[in-house]
């Protein structure tokens, strides 16, 4: 078997959201980046893995997610705008799915095209080279470093034995961290452990991982039949499963219809993360509807992929797809229509959106990882909305990032049944860092959560964030030469790493109402990480246009003089710049 060795500043394994992110960042910072991918598609979870109506909060068109993710977003629409006539092109918010769970709901092949958009710039400069096909395989570690990794490509004729200074494991399942002689973290961990209210009673249980989902695209074609064959094991599955349109919430049992909006609900089945929607492009440009099936009835229960023999991931995957082509036959055949009657076979599979024969994703959506034992372990109490009573969640002085989504835990059948809300929370570098390795970092969903905080923690912007901070970050230790474990421990170190993320555009606080290209971003955002002008206990605004109140204490606390802003009126940003300028 042929081996080729390549040395390079990172090595990011897994070009899903976070790896994408990390090595495009590591890339424009000017470091030399190899990115490996097993898949045919870069992407992770809004392509290859299908879920490509993006899990993001009610900010986010300006506020919430970084600068590179932005870029993202925006190649998203402008694919659309190159390939079709819009309805209304002027609409800088446009929707091609308009699916209500989601500000962005978009074909994965869009999303593709959009992140080469951003990787293949820095392929054509030298700085990056992207390996499909391609599995961790092996890795030597000698003292506190990881000296080499082989990545399998080609099905197995090929090795790739990477030398790179610093490994950033972005893999959906965190797969480096089991050829490594340190410890890692998978499954639900217990209330001992975490000290959570919710973790587990009874003691850990690492096989308890996140359901994943095998989801599939379909249309709808008025007056043809395009029912599928019944799959096996379908009474048992609709029964068990159950496939149902009826969910339960804190409110109680609330069924949705198929194509309308029942009662006080966001919106329909089919409208939830519908991909494209004809009646947002001119007229003829788009013939029918496209909606991604992801649903609690298509959720796969029976098994982890975390820690198992490649044979029964593979019979693990197979039964996954035989629960999701059950609920397709399902929507075929006996969910409640509209129009009364059970059953709607003219929905059709539709392959194509997903680019692969069998109409399923190329690889299932994953949502949880193994987990590195990191320096910072997020905890429930720090995020979940009932622990933090203010409009933001428990303060991180070394914050690379922001998030919000919910804690939403889809579990197997004895795991922890819990879902909460969050307040707005940030990233603590701390998460990223390996307790036992100098030079590994976390750049995806394996960072230093606990099996309740990554339900809040593994969504598209949050992953996003985390990989590019990843990158950044490896980028920084490079330049200054010195390991992550220094800078986690230096308040100076940490500092300065921050103004590269805020510099790059990597918002670190929660600030609704200072978005990325204000003039007082980098200022506000750095007062209030560094604690000397935080936000409010009661919302999330900084309000940058109004007059200052001239605030004494915090200049005294910041070792500035009161008499910083002046005798003249000075707005509150303005004054933020002054404070940040002092203050260096």
């Amino acid at each position: 078997m042929e081996t080729r060795t390549i040395e390079c500043d990172i090595l990011v394994l897994g070009g899903g959201l976070g790896g994408v992110a990390a090595a495009v960042r590591a890339a424009r910072l000017g470091y030399r980046v190899c990115l490996t991918e097993e898949n045919p598609w870069i992407g992770g979870q809004a392509t290859s893995q299908g879920v490509s109506a993006l899990d993001e909060h009610p900010h986010i068109e300006h506020f919430g997610g970084t600068a590179l993710y932005g870029e993202f977003r925006a190649g998203i629409r402008a694919f659309y705008r190159r390939k079709y006539k819009l309805k209304n092109p002027d609409d800088p918010h446009f929707n091609p799915g308009a699916g209500w769970v989601s500000a962005l709901c978009f074909e994965p092949r869009a999303g593709l095209t959009a992140l080469l958009s951003l990787v293949v710039p820095q392929v054509e400069a030298g700085r990056l080279m992207l390996f499909y096909h391609a599995r961790v395989s092996a890795a030597h570690v000698q003292g506190q470093s990881i000296r080499t990794v082989d990545v399998v490509q080609d099905g197995g004729t090929h090795i790739l034995r990477f030398a790179p200074a610093y490994v950033l494991d972005a893999t959906e399942l965190g797969d480096l961290l089991p050829l490594l002689p340190v410890p890692y973290v998978s499954g639900a961990e217990s209330r001992d452990q975490t000290g959570e209210p919710h973790a587990r009673a009874e003691g850990p249980a690492p096989h308890l991982t996140q359901s994943f989902t095998c989801p599939f695209a379909v249309d709808f074609c008025p007056g043809q039949d395009h029912t599928i064959p019944r799959p096996p094991n379908y009474e048992r599955h609709r029964d068990q499963q159950p496939y149902t349109l009826t969910l339960q919430y804190a409110r109680g049992l609330r069924t949705y219809r198929f194509f309308e909006t029942a009662g006080d609900l966001p919106g329909s089945f089919w409208a939830y993360r519908r991909l494209l929607c004809a009646d947002q492009f001119a007229e003829g440009q788009v013939s029918r509807d496209v909606a991604l099936i992801n649903w609690q009835g298509n959720d796969y229960t029976g098994g982890t992929l975390i820690d198992v023999p490649p044979a029964e991931q593979a019979q693990q995957i197979a039964a996954a797809k035989e629960l999701s082509l059950g609920l397709l036959y399902w929507l075929q055949t006996e969910v409640p229509r509209d129009d009364g009657g059970r059953g709607y076979p003219e929905l059709r599979l539709r392959p194509d959106i997903m680019g692969t024969a069998d109409g399923f994703s190329q690889h299932p959506y994953i949502r949880e990882s193994r987990r590195i034992e990191a320096r910072k372990t997020i905890v429930e109490q720090e995020v979940a909305a009932p622990h933090q009573p203010n409009a933001r969640a428990a303060p991180f002085s070394d914050s690379v990032g922001v998030g919000w989504y919910a804690i939403d835990i889809h579990g197997q059948a004895t795991d922890v049944v819990y879902t909460a809300p969050t307040k707005p929370f940030q990233i603590p570098l701390g998460a990223l860092v390996s307790r036992h390795l100098d030079n590994l970092l976390a750049a995806c969903k394996n960072i230093g959560t606990t099996h309740i905080t990554n339900g809040c923690y593994r969504l598209h912007p949050v992953e996003w964030n985390i990989g590019e901070a990843a990158g950044a970050l490896a980028a920084f230790c490079l330049g200054q030469q010195r390991t992550p474990a220094d800078v986690c421990s230096s308040a100076v170190l940490r500092r300065q790493c921050q103004q590269i993320l805020l510099a790059a555009g990597v918002p670190l606080y929660w600030y609704e109402d200072v978005p990325l290209g204000h003039p007082a971003f980098t200022a506000v955002q750095m007062l209030a990480v560094e604690g000397i002008w935080p936000g409010c206990d009661d919302h999330l605004r900084f309000e940058p246009d109004v007059l200052a109140d001239a605030p004494a204490e915090r200049l005294r606390a910041a070792g500035l003089s009161p008499n910083i802003a002046g005798r003249d009126p000075i707005t509150r940003g303005d004054l933020a710049r002054r404070m940040a300028q002092r203050l260096g």
